[in-house]
């Protein structure tokens, strides 16, 4: 029988301190907030997430990994890029732009992406408001990740100079992310 993990307090939230199941409220697992790309509610323990608990060791998914994503019109949600696990994506409130294998597609709640291994993918805000996008990600195969050249990836802010398969290389120029709860919960859906 599989145990309940234990949530513990962390400088964004609650995160899993052990394995096993839990059930926990976005509004109160941790958060991660980056300047240029939004927020995120990442529900493991993963060491950005436990940034000053040195006392608790990550807590990753082993199969697949979700994220809650907020994006602020005119804000990408990261670079473009292509990763060799499938990735899927469900817009649960708002409006934003995909880019995806060189085109822009609108998108607004309850679209749907399916992003095979090796699609070239990136999210940017739009609309008046926030849009929440709930993000998972096969971790089935080793993950490569390769960052391609994209004149429209650029143009949205979203892009790379010169290509790579670097994460740090290809976020270098950008700010962390750091453990941090959003301001407010004005305009979501969970407020």
């Amino acid at each position: 029988m599989v145990e309940e993990a234990h949530l513990e307090a962390v400088a964004s939230g609650l995160a899993p301190a052990s394995g096993g199941w839990f059930v926990v409220n976005v509004r109160d697992a941790a958060w991660l907030t980056n300047d240029a790309f939004g927020l995120r509610c990442v529900f493991e323990a993963s060491p950005r997430v436990l940034a000053g608990r040195t006392d608790l060791e990550p807590q990753r998914f082993a199969d697949v990994g979700f994220t809650l994503a907020v994006l602020v019109p005119g804000r990408p949600s990261g670079l473009y890029h292509a990763e060799s696990n499938q990735e899927n994506f469900l817009v649960l409130a708002g409006e934003c732009r995909l880019l995806i294998a060189g085109e822009e597609r609108p998108l607004r709640a309850w679209d749907f992406v399916h992003c095979p291994p090796g699609t070239e993918h990136v999210f940017v805000g739009a609309g008046d408001g926030p849009c929440v996008i709930f993000m998972t990600g096969g971790r089935t195969r080793e993950r490569h990740i390769d960052y391609p050249r994209s004149e429209l990836a650029l143009g949205h802010g979203a892009g790379v100079e010169r290509e790579t398969s670097s994460p740090a290389d290809a976020y270098g120029p950008f700010p962390h992310w750091r453990p941090e709860r959003p301001e407010s919960w004005e305009g979501m859906p969970w407020a």
